[in-house]
């Protein structure tokens, strides 16, 4: 049964060097992006999946914002054929080589320049960086409660109750919206 709550729904996708394939180390140690293959972000896609779960759930509007090189638009190409509403890409010379918070500032000022939203999602870490910065500082910058290692949530009213990971335990949160969840690889 589909519960109409009218929920705006961010979620923050990167795409990374597929990891299942060779990518060449330049003499600098970053990788060569250009040569490389690239996805989304496994633990993005996880997020991604569990917005358009909430989409078919509570009839949620997702929007998709990618920071990175102007090929990340494919990135956000596959997101609107998932079922995504709208798509940003936020790509400058000058951002390239972006640490976790140079990241997160500029994800935050996108947001904070689209108004309304009610849930930010994104995946608990990259495969390229594993730091798993980017969604707490990012929920910094908005001043906004965040819940990190999510397997599964559900909105009711103007709050969300999430299901998250503790070394082997799970733990049950609920906050009041807008909130931002950093999902875990594989939950949706």
């Amino acid at each position: 049964m589909k519960v109409v709550i009218d929920v705006d729904i961010i979620v923050l996708l990167k795409q990374v060097p597929d990891p299942k394939e060779y990518v060449r180390i330049r003499e600098d140690g970053t990788l060569d992006r250009e040569k490389a293959r690239s996805i989304i972000n496994p633990c993005d896609r996880s997020a991604l999946e569990a917005a358009i779960e909430a989409k078919e759930k509570y009839g949620a509007k997702i929007t998709t914002i990618s920071m990175g090189p102007l090929k990340a638009e494919d990135a956000l190409r596959e997101a609107l054929a998932m079922g995504t509403d709208e798509a940003i890409l936020i790509s400058d010379r000058k951002l390239r080589g972006s640490d976790t918070l140079a990241t997160s500032y500029v994800l935050h000022r996108a947001i904070s320049k689209l108004g309304r939203y009610d849930l930010i999602l994104c995946g608990v870490e990259t495969t390229d960086g594993g730091t798993g910065q980017v969604g707490p500082e990012v929920a910094e910058y908005l001043g906004i409660p965040q819940i990190t290692c999510v397997e599964e949530f559900k909105i009711e009213g103007d709050s969300l109750e999430a299901k998250r990971t503790l070394e082997s335990k799970y733990e049950r949160l609920r906050v009041k919206l807008p909130t931002l969840l950093t999902i875990s690889n594989g939950a949706y």
